[in-house]
């Protein structure tokens, strides 16, 4: 007896149902600059970060998510040197808050209530 395998998945030169390459931001994704403790800060937009870390960053809950997030818009780099200043909760707040309305989002990126 001879094991099969499926051969129906379809070649990349056939038609699909929708072309996800093609979808383009509907905002600006500027990155958005911050001063703190004597240097520059570049975060990414947060509509360009990477969905898969923001998802595991969720999974600690909203300080989890908000840590996720400004992992990811500063970048492995930064967010090492970012982490090594201290950082009051009260800035962390105003930091938080600055960024959202940069990024023209609403209450909270890291959680949704109904």
């Amino acid at each position: 007896m001879t094991t099969r395998t499926a051969t129906n998945k379809p070649a990349d030169d056939q038609p699909f149902d929708f072309n996800l390459d093609g979808v383009e931001a509907e905002v600006d994704l500027t990155p958005w600059r911050v001063h703190w403790n004597g240097r520059r800060w570049t975060f990414q937009h947060a509509e360009s970060l990477d969905i898969w870390g923001l998802a595991e960053g969720a999974e600690g809950g909203d300080v989890g998510a908000t840590m996720a997030i400004f992992k990811l818009a500063l970048g492995d780099e930064q967010w090492t040197d970012f982490r090594k200043v201290k950082m009051p909760q009260y800035k962390m707040k105003a930091l938080f808050n600055a960024y959202k309305a940069h990024c023209g989002l609403g209450e909270s990126v890291a959680s949704s209530s109904s």
